[in-house]
């Protein structure tokens, strides 16, 4: 298959085109942030054409994301279709009527346990939870891209900490770890308490949610109330926020640029995110048979 890109070259990576095999998927489930929105917020016309494709085929579209519902206004602005799961598992959310469809809490209990356990095995650690469209944290999280949601800031999360969560995020701010770190910490310290992954090995951050919510673990409920099972949906991704997703699908693809853990989790890989490598494989994937 050769298509043309947002660049207008006409081009396509055999490598990839390769494993896009099989039946026509019935499901789509692809995260956001650096699998079809780039970096600095871009979705290519390549990306946005081939999803449309794809649900014209009827495919059902899923955006599976670590978004909170009040980022999810621009894929509003690029897609008049599918419904977002939110907040890495913990919302179904149909972002063109604004309408919270369902929720996968957070109980205080398990969140005061969290906190409690994360300041004994990370020191430096610090706090902010998300509470219905509410953004809360600790003066001492230094926000990156909520700056303004909450402008004073408590001395201590658990004085925020008034009522079920969808996530909460946890940062070293100064550094001292890195994501991978933290999430090593983390993971062997809230066995059987919460959830824990990380969207960004840059950034020093972790997102936590209920114990057993992920994104693939909504993503296969979901699937199931369509009547799909693993076999007939295709899942995207690129950190380890999205590695539940991909294990759960029979066809999955990582990201190129990604994670360097990804492809224990993923059966395939695309091109980078810059690359329309997502488009690339719906482009073939609609071209199988039913």
């Amino acid at each position: 298959i050769n298509s043309i890109s947002r660049n207008g070259y006409i081009g396509s990576s055999v490598s990839v085109l390769k494993t896009v095999t099989g039946k026509r998927p019935k499901l789509i489930g692809t995260d956001l942030d650096g699998t079809i929105v780039a970096h600095y917020g871009f979705i290519s016309e390549r990306t946005k054409i081939a999803f449309a494709a794809a649900h014209a085929a009827g495919i059902e579209i899923y955006f599976v994301t670590g978004r909170p519902i009040r980022w999810m206004v621009e894929i509003k602005e690029n897609f008049n279709f599918g419904l977002g799961i939110c907040a890495n598992g913990a919302m179904l959310y149909d972002f063109i009527k604004g309408d919270v469809l369902e929720e996968w809490l957070f109980s205080v209990e398990a969140q005061l346990e969290t906190v409690k356990r994360l300041r004994e095995v990370i020191p430096p650690i610090s706090f902010a939870t998300e509470i219905g469209e509410n953004f809360h944290r600790e003066k001492k999280y230094v926000p990156r891209w909520d700056i303004g949601a909450d402008n004073v800031g408590v001395n201590k999360i658990e004085e925020a900490i008034t009522g079920p969560a969808l996530k909460m995020l946890a940062r070293c701010s100064d550094g001292e770890f890195s994501s991978d770190e933290m999430l090593a910490l983390a993971s062997k310290a809230l066995t059987g308490i919460a959830t824990v992954t990380h969207s960004n090995s840059t950034d020093s951050l972790l997102e936590i949610s209920a114990n057993g919510v992920s994104k693939g673990a909504t993503l296969s409920k979901i699937a199931a109330r369509h009547g799909f099972t693993a076999d007939d949906c295709v899942t995207f991704g690129d950190n380890p926020n999205d590695f539940s997703m991909l294990s759960w699908a029979s066809r999955s693809w990582a990201m190129g640029d990604g994670h360097p853990d990804l492809m224990k989790h993923a059966k395939f890989q695309t091109d980078a995110h810059e690359e329309d490598g997502v488009a690339k494989v719906i482009e073939r994937l609609i071209e199988l048979p039913e």
